[in-house]
């Protein structure tokens, strides 16, 4: 499924807070698998360090846009991280760094989209 239809089919389904939640949790998921995995199994590894770097890149994009309500200050932080995550992504795939950064700051990120669904 295409981004854009996935994108579609969520914004009917639920508010776009509770499908970002969701999505990280996924992605997160699939790196504690991959975090897991035996250090052989560079599918798992690959794959979940690439979804984990399209989702970034999607919300830097989205962070980018003109359109974007978000705080100026916001929007250059989850830029800033979005290629962080790229660079980070690199080191895993070549066994210089662990899964665990990655995870964390998908968590943090998680935990902020739930405090400000609260709020």
């Amino acid at each position: 499924m295409s981004l854009r239809a996935y994108q579609q089919a969520t914004a009917r389904a639920e508010p776009p807070r509770e499908a970002e939640y969701r999505l990280f949790g996924e992605v997160t998921r699939s790196l504690m698998a991959a975090a897991q995995a035996p250090r052989e199994d560079l599918k798992t590894r690959i794959d979940a360090l690439d979804w984990n770097r399209r989702l970034w890149s999607t919300l830097a994009a989205d962070c980018a846009a003109p359109e974007n309500k978000l705080p100026e200050a916001l929007r250059a932080q989850i830029i800033s991280l979005s290629m962080w995550v790229g660079r980070y992504s690199s080191a895993v795939m070549r066994f210089e760094e662990d899964f665990d950064a990655l995870i964390d700051v998908n968590r943090i990120m998680m935990q902020g989209l739930i405090q400000r669904a609260a709020a």
